[in-house]
């Protein structure tokens, strides 16, 4: 087991519990687990592993990943790489810095453009895969560069945000693809301690002011992770609310909304009309908590936030894809409308 794996860094050829490297706490054994704590171990692992044929899932912060009770049949590799550096208002970060430390590393810097992406979950080196935003910003708008290694070509090479293929509902080339492995990026941000223009209603009104007015950065952050604790999404180990991939569908975008959905929030979208998942769920009779009467009642949904499916202890990966799967029907029924799962899923798909 394992034998075709030749890394040049400690791996571990036996079962290792995916459940335990991710935030749903749901998955089989990887066949073989290794940690990389450089950009130079992580592509040596990842190198070694495709010459021999060897499958490859890299784990990240684990909060957008979904893996099969059966486990993967190859090498899993944490991605632990660590580094910050700070060159004006430059910031360059290793792909294994935990995202949210990134963030209040930056303000405390006294740079400012990060602060409306405080409390998402996950590693730096994830943000450019889902372009992660939230409350008006994007990780396209700062991004300035990032290094990439190809698994067909061998290389590794800086690209620009151009090459990233960012485009719409949260697009990248990277995603859905296990061609690239991003090792770092670099973000250029305002030196400054006002934030960005207020964007969002809600948040507006959590600090007092209105949409387009700047106010402290650091307030921003600490209203942003106000606002997500609230709905369950800033991660917490005694809080089963959190035991979840955030938001498990997107939001559909239509090029028309039946009559039935006519009353959901609505918002113009380059493809036609974006609406909200969470509205058509709760409005086709799923409210929050639900499903502890569903199944064996380990899988349910948030009591914060109808978009996120938890593990309230001891569900499994057929558990929360039995439950995502009576909700999408479910909403199917009530809408027409067939809502599509936002995180990434490995061996397991909707039933």
């Amino acid at each position: 087991m394992g034998r075709g794996i030749r890394g040049r860094v400690p791996w571990a050829p036996v079962p290792t519990a995916i459940s335990g490297l991710t935030t749903m706490r749901v998955g089989g054994p990887a066949r073989a687990f290794a940690v990389a704590s450089t950009s130079d171990e992580l592509v040596s692992l990842v190198r070694d592993a495709d010459a021999s044929g060897t499958p490859v899932l890299l784990v990240g912060g684990g909060s957008n990943l979904v893996v099969s009770d059966d486990g993967f049949d190859g090498l899993v590799v944490k991605v632990e790489t660590s580094g910050v550096r700070v060159d004006g208002d430059s910031m360059w970060v290793a792909a294994g810095e935990r995202w949210d430390g990134v963030v209040a590393r930056s303000l405390d810097e006294g740079l400012a453009g990060l602060e409306a992406l405080s409390g998402i979950p996950g590693l730096s080196g994830a943000t450019p895969v889902q372009n992660v935003g939230a409350y008006g910003t994007v990780t396209s708008d700062v991004l300035e560069s990032l290094t990439v290694y190809d698994r067909e070509t061998g290389e590794t090479s800086v690209w620009g945000p151009e090459r990233c293929g960012f485009g719409l509902h949260r697009q990248s080339v990277f995603k859905h693809s296990t061609r690239y492995v991003i090792l770092d990026t670099t973000m250029r941000l305002r030196r400054s301690g006002s934030s960005d223009p207020v964007r969002y209603a809600g948040l507006a009104d959590r600090l007092g002011v209105t949409i387009g007015d700047t106010v402290a950065a650091k307030d921003v952050r600490e209203a942003v992770l106000d606002l997500r604790r609230q709905k369950g999404m800033v991660l917490d180990a005694s809080d089963h609310d959190t035991w979840s991939v955030g938001s498990f569908f997107l939001n559909p975008v239509l090029a028309e909304v039946p009559s039935s959905a006519s009353r959901a929030p609505q918002y113009p979208d380059p493809s036609g009309i974006k609406i909200h998942a969470a509205w058509l769920i709760q409005n086709a009779g799923f409210a929050h908590g639900y499903g502890t009467e569903f199944g064996n009642g380990t899988a349910a949904l948030s009591t914060k936030h109808v978009l996120a499916i938890t593990n309230r202890g001891g569900a499994t990966t057929a558990d929360v894809m039995a439950l995502a799967s009576h909700i999408r029907d479910g909403v199917e029924a009530e809408f027409g409308i067939t809502l599509v799962p936002e995180c990434d899923l490995v061996g397991c798909s909707l039933a």
